[in-house]
């Protein structure tokens, strides 16, 4: 089992590097001026290919955790609110790589407008609910 939440751990934390870094590539690319086709271009490059990269890490992070809770048995049975609530925050995850997704293909097809104080917000979502994450359970607060 230590060898499960060892890796769990792993591949959370490196999904969550890319949960962070990629609304930053999307700061950039909301900054890139109209005639700047190399840069925009270069930053669609990066930006795909962390999204491809962060979508093969969340895989198994999610798997392993699944493992953790219906086979392990962590977070199961009465008592066990804080489990609820993570599951609620990993869901929401799963929604912001979705949305990541969705905005990259934005951007791709020159359709994205929203500006990049717009995105600094955004970048912070992740940041908000790794918090929540650990502090449910760590402290395990009901």
């Amino acid at each position: 089992m230590l060898w499960i939440k060892a890796l769990h751990i792993v591949f959370i934390a490196s999904w969550f590097a890319g949960l962070f870094y990629l609304p930053r590539i999307f700061v950039n690319l909301a900054m890139v001026e109209p005639g700047s086709v190399a840069e925009r271009e270069r930053l669609l490059l990066m930006a795909r290919k962390l999204y491809r990269f962060m979508t093969i890490l969340a895989i198994p992070a999610l798997a392993l955790g699944l493992w953790l809770w219906l086979v392990v048995g962590i977070g199961r049975g009465p008592g066990q609110g804080w489990m609820h609530a993570k599951l609620a925050i990993v869901v929401a995850l799963i929604g912001y790589h979705h949305a990541c997704g969705v905005i990259l293909r934005k951007f791709a097809q020159g359709q994205m407008q929203r500006s990049h104080i717009w995105f600094r917000w955004f970048n912070e979502a992740p940041v908000l609910m790794m918090l929540a994450a650990v502090i449910l359970v760590v402290v395990k607060p009901f």
